[in-house]
């Protein structure tokens, strides 16, 4: 039995992609090497400090709830074998979500995976076929070239989103706007739960 390091649990409303709006169990896995300098949760980093759960204690926390929907998420949940925990909500009915850069191979037999690959440490490209939706950050102009060679390695039916660094929003929302117009396969991705203040 695997016990994976939790840094925090919540249940709330999904802030961001396909899925924004929509009510989702949280789990956020302690650990991540890529190192993004814009991250807005650095304090997932870590591995050791938090507490560590089996798949059994997590599965508790969400039956708790009303959730349907759980996601996974991190720091970075790839270095997780994360299959004990999906197939325990898989027995209760549970439809559940990955968010990852996939800087490693995802274990696990997830209903949605959001890839949202990272220069800092590029996805296992073998991964990039799983991408239910891929979520690229745009921090600079280069990012949009930089979103459409990952696009190139995700299957037909990937849903695919631009997403502006917070801080750099008001400077590249008009770019994201125009590329978008230009490349109509793209969405853009609002942080609603930053707007909406919830976890």
């Amino acid at each position: 039995m695997m016990h994976y390091p939790v840094m925090e649990h919540f249940y709330t409303i999904q802030g961001e992609g396909v899925h924004a709006g929509r009510a989702a169990y949280f789990v956020r896995l302690a650990g991540c090497d890529v190192g993004c300098v814009w991250c807005d949760v650095k304090e997932s980093w870590p591995t050791e400090g938090f507490p560590t759960h089996t798949a059994t204690e997590i599965c508790d926390w969400v039956y708790q709830t009303p959730a349907e929907i759980v996601v996974i998420t991190g720091g970075e949940p790839a270095m997780y074998d994360c299959t004990e925990i999906v197939d325990a909500l898989h027995q209760k009915g549970y439809k559940v979500h990955v968010e990852t850069s996939a800087a490693y191979p995802l274990r696990g037999g997830y209903d949605w995976v959001c890839i949202s690959p990272k220069k800092f440490k590029q996805p296992v490209i073998e991964e990039m076929q799983r991408a239910n939706e891929l979520k690229v950050i745009v921090f600079n102009d280069s990012d949009f070239k930089w979103a459409e060679q990952w696009a190139e390695t995700c299957n037909d039916t990937c849903a695919l989103l631009l997403q502006s660094e917070w801080e750099k929003r008001d400077v590249m929302m008009p770019k994201m706007i125009q590329f978008v117009k230009d490349n109509p396969r793209w969405r853009i991705c609002i942080q609603t739960h930053k707007i909406i203040n919830v976890p």
